[in-house]
């Protein structure tokens, strides 16, 4: 590491709370400046490292912004590196691990939610990796070197897609590149309604470049074309980014922080004075995806050939990659089944062993690259039912031809049932068709953590994978799903499905269909398999990880990755009114307190089976007692 720089310290953070036996905590930030060999074979895959400027000793640099929390009391620090991939510049495993507020801040004692992370004593690291951030709000970021043919600017073809759901009449949109020229005849523009729809240029259709980042989009003329319309312009880009740096950085980072000795340039190493004894790469959904090709592209290997993370816990990314280390990379585009699913990062291979696709005709495997060089870390793949819907997860647990495969010991995959992807910012409830889901998936993450750790220091098994399977009945084609008839609930198998793509032409060309399946649910319509929140053992409304679009926004795509939520009749003449099958509130409990029993008797036993922690077992069943939102109560 030839920088690693701390510029300010606030000790303690989160308003000065301390966390159990751990103490308080603080916070560091800075930067580091990190300095790749292109001589170095693990870095060989970087694309256009070799067009990207050096420095005087023929590496190429970049720098990323960092920030650390951990225990203003070395000794009270449980040895374990916890580093989080930041998503879009934005720290989320204290929001989602700790149920806690969607902030990049801790000046609050309520910013850390539970308090579990500190409470288990982790040093947690962010450093940017995404170098399109915006600025503001405590977002993070990187800055990479242009790639150049010898000084001259390098240009391709590029897909830049766009939805506008305040379905104004004039749109501007800013490319994620720029154009390598003005010339409006060298690009084109088409719009579809939904997804699956013929790219047309319908009447009034038109744009116009404003300058080489900017372009102005007139919507047609047919209001058909309403606010869930999908733009797409396809233009010359120039002047790529060495963004596959992205996943040297972190191996890097990782292997200096733990090293405890100083940068290149005599600077301290942070954690010189609390040495690290394990790390893990914790990712959510876009980081997620992140972790599944840092491990996939081989950059687990440190620079003796040792293991850089002892564990990786990729979180609701399904079977997806990402399109980080690629020329003209978007790396915030994900493919969903309306919006972006025509970006590269979901293809063969899936899953966490070997398989033959008979599709593509490849033969390939997740580990492949950690297995050959010794590198392969501990795994828990952790995925929420959105992720079945709109993230193809079930290639995870199946080959290409839709049959049931074993994971490798060194492998769980879970899934929480009835549980939505999430967000930060609250989804367009006028663009849904269904109330969202507000159900969280942190205290269902937070025991498998703590059995994570065991796992990698005393090799305690942790709790078996809980994901449906073909053999148990309960992942099927969507048609097969089991939902009931409720009125108003417009399910009709809308999946984001995956074909073979190939994107050696924009937009791509699509090959055969890969068997995507889904979760069978009961006749309430909640999931029947994988981890089983109490509120779906004990359930008030069918939960559901996805919502459809409504009339006006592309009506019967999915919407994004937000979930559904049906809530129950409260009285069996509410129910018989409006003719919905699922038995009342009043009919499925005799009483509150026959609720709140039934809830206790449900948390008790996934206590006791190591699948919710006590403390979360009280918050939920105090919530019910007091007749609060229990969705939310944990």
């Amino acid at each position: 590491m030839k920088e690693f720089v701390i510029t300010e310290t606030e000790s303690p953070t989160f308003g000065g709370r301390s966390f159990g036996a751990v103490g308080q905590y603080e916070r560091l930030t800075g930067y580091a400046v990190g300095a790749v060999d292109p001589g170095d074979a693990r870095n060989a895959g970087i694309v256009n490292i070799d067009k990207a400027p050096r420095n005087a000793d023929g590496h190429v640099e970049y720098k990323a912004d960092i920030c650390i929390l951990r225990p203003v009391d070395p000794a009270k620090a449980n040895g374990w590196l916890f580093y989080e991939v930041l998503n879009r510049g934005s720290k989320r495993a204290v929001c989602r691990v700790n149920s806690a507020p969607a902030t990049n801040s801790s000046s609050d004692a309520d910013d850390a939610g539970t308090g579990f992370l500190m409470e288990e004593g982790y040093t947690i690291l962010w450093s940017g990796w995404q170098d399109d951030v915006k600025d503001g709000d405590g977002r993070m970021r990187a800055h990479y070197p242009t790639a150049t043919d010898g000084g001259t600017p390098i240009a391709g073809l590029t897909l830049d897609e766009t939805i506008d759901e305040s379905n104004s009449k004039h749109i501007t949109k800013e490319l994620i590149y720029p154009a390598a020229m003005l010339d409006k005849e060298a690009a084109t523009l088409t719009a579809r309604v939904c997804e699956r729809d013929t790219r047309q240029q319908p009447s009034g259709l038109d744009w116009r470049y404003i300058d080489d980042t900017h372009i102005e989009i007139t919507r047609p003329d047919d209001p058909a074309f309403d606010a869930g319309t999908i733009f797409e312009f396809i233009y010359t880009a120039k002047d790529p980014r060495v963004t596959g740096l992205a996943f040297a950085s972190h191996r890097d980072i990782a292997e200096f922080l733990r090293s405890g000795g100083p940068d290149a340039s005599g600077n301290a190493n942070p954690m010189a004075s609390a040495p690290l004894r394990r790390c893990t790469l914790f990712g959510i959904s876009q980081s997620g995806r992140f972790v599944r090709d840092f491990l996939y592209q081989g950059f687990n290997k440190s620079s003796t050939g040792t293991r850089v993370f002892d564990a990786a816990v990729p979180v609701i990314a399904g079977s997806r990659k990402t399109q980080i280390n690629m020329a003209f990379a978007q790396p915030g585009r994900y493919q969903r089944q309306h919006e972006d699913h025509s970006y590269p990062g979901d293809q063969f291979p899936f899953a966490y062993r070997e398989l033959t696709d008979p599709i593509s005709g490849l033969t390939d495997n997740l580990l492949a690259q950690c297995e050959a060089t010794g590198t392969t870390p501990k795994i828990m793949h952790f995925d929420t039912e959105t992720e079945i819907w709109s993230a193809r997860a079930s290639l995870v647990v199946t080959d290409c031809e839709g049959n049931d495969i074993e994971q490798p010991d060194n492998v769980r995959v879970y899934l929480a049932s009835g549980i939505p992807h999430g967000w930060a910012v609250p989804p367009n409830g006028t663009a849904m068709q269904m109330p969202d889901n507000e159900l969280c998936y942190g205290a269902l993450i937070r025991p498998l953590l703590v059995a994570l750790k065991d796992w990698v220091e005393n090799d305690t098994p942790p709790p078996a994978s809980c994901f449906p399977s073909v053999t148990e009945g309960t992942l099927v084609t969507p048609d097969n799903a089991g939902f009931p008839e409720v009125p108003g609930f417009a399910f009709a198998g809308t999946i984001n499905g995956l074909r073979l793509m190939d994107h050696s032409l924009i937009p791509p060309g699509e090959g055969a269909a890969y068997p995507v399946l889904v979760s069978t649910v009961d006749g309430d319509g909640n999931a029947t398999a994988g981890l089983r929140h109490p509120v779906l053992r004990v359930p008030r409304a069918t939960l559901l990880g996805w919502n459809l679009r409504a009339l006006g926004y592309g009506e019967g795509d999915i919407y994004s990755s937000i979930g559904g939520k049906m809530p129950f009749a409260d009285t069996r003449a509410e129910r018989l009114s409006r003719d919905d099958p699922r038995p009342s509130i009043e009919e499925r409990y005799s009483s509150k307190g026959n609720y709140v029993a039934r809830m206790r008797e449900e948390t008790s036993a996934m206590v006791a089976e190591g699948l919710l922690l006590p403390e979360d077992a009280d918050r939920i069943v105090a919530a019910a007692e007091a007749g609060e939102n229990v969705l939310t109560a944990a």
